[in-house]
């Protein structure tokens, strides 16, 4: 029996978490799928119950599962907390733990919502980029990190750290990527001033040699950010590190019109753990607003690459595809005129576009 852990978070995380389990159940009911839905606690719900942004019960759940899904986590709600107790740390943690180096952050152009998208039509035709983005090592992780007042005033500091084992490891992975997509790949850095990523470009052209058929490019994180909104086009592939994949992705999934779209796989040795790349969104938590087809589409991928099923992964991602030919939008994606629908009422959507034929 495959084991699958819900972790919906804060937020707006318990709305799309449950429409996604919608298309999920439906799923099983359709393809007989072996598997059961354990949820667990993480982030800001964690702490009010258990004054722990990851309880030890929730990580046994994470590694006892063959997967993970996770909602959003944090909310103002936590703000006045020590750093330690932050919601963002069940997070961290759970990536740290279950040692999830590599996030792959797919952003493509859905035709139906070209209209969404603030660039010009012709900008963003034949958009289909995959970040790559390390996931366990930088500034987010790096020690000594800390602050303190002196002579009365306030500092902080964080400190950028790779080895070159950590970034072989995610290069390989971006390479395969590559390789088995347009053979162009793109690594983002800051060589010119950080001698952390002067590493990081040593260590990329190293693992290049053994990727011949795969054309290599290496830009400046500045750089990288101007061109993805002048020529997205021209990007197949992008590896860059933990700090600058977070920004650049962000950034990327607004070329898809909305950050509602936009799903991710964060992939280690064993399981995965599959979530939507925004935030907790507490402004509309609640109030059946939010557009559930990033977690939608994170389902998806948890089904490519955990759980070995890519057939039902294209019935999800054709299930969303016929949604929107159907007109059917959820605030953030809809254009004037166009038919508003909540979360629940997408998710239930895509399961019954499920049980058509011809998504099959």
């Amino acid at each position: 029996m495959t084991t699958i852990a819900f972790f919906p978070g804060d937020g707006i995380g318990p709305e799309i978490c449950a429409a996604a389990r919608c298309v999920l159940e439906t799923l099983q009911e359709e393809a007989g799928l072996p598997m059961t839905v354990v949820e667990g606690l993480v982030g800001g719900a964690a702490l009010d119950a258990a004054d722990d942004p990851l309880p030890p019960e929730s990580l046994e759940l994470a590694r006892r599962a063959d997967a993970v899904l996770l909602g959003a986590v944090g909310g103002p709600k936590w703000d006045g907390l020590p750093p330690a107790k932050r919601p963002e740390q069940g997070l961290l943690r759970l990536r740290k733990e279950l040692d999830l180096f590599a996030n792959l952050r797919p952003a493509q152009i859905f035709p139906q919502l070209r209209s969404a998208s603030p660039l010009r039509p012709e900008l963003i035709e034949g958009v289909d980029i995959l970040v790559v983005r390390e996931l366990t090592g930088d500034i987010y992780f790096g020690q000594p990190r800390g602050s303190e007042v002196v002579n009365g005033k306030r500092r902080a500091w964080n400190t950028m750290v790779y080895d070159e084992d950590e970034i072989r490891r995610i290069a390989e992975v971006a390479f395969r990527a590559a390789r088995d997509r347009r053979r162009r790949l793109c690594s983002v850095d800051k060589a010119n001033v950080l001698e952390t990523t002067r590493l990081w470009r040593e260590v990329v052209t190293e693992v290049a040699r053994d990727y011949p058929e795969v054309e290599l490019q290496h830009m400046y994180v500045d750089n990288a950010a101007m061109q993805l909104v002048r020529a997205p086009a021209q990007f197949d592939v992008i590896l860059t590190g933990n700090m600058f994949g977070d920004i650049l992705s962000d950034e990327a999934s607004q070329l898809t019109g909305s950050i509602g779209m936009l799903a991710s796989a964060s992939l280690g040795e064993g399981r995965g753990m599959y979530e939507p790349i925004h935030g907790s969104a507490p402004d509309i938590a609640g109030q059946d607003r939010a557009n559930p087809l990033a977690t939608i589409l994170s389902l998806a991928m948890m089904l490519r690459y955990s759980l070995g099923q890519a057939e039902l992964a294209e019935r999800i991602e054709t299930a969303v595809v016929r949604v929107l030919d159907q007109g059917l939008r959820t605030a953030d994606i809809a254009a004037a005129g166009e038919r508003v629908v909540g979360t629940r009422a997408m998710g239930e959507a895509v399961a019954a576009a499920l049980r058509e034929p011809a998504a099959c």
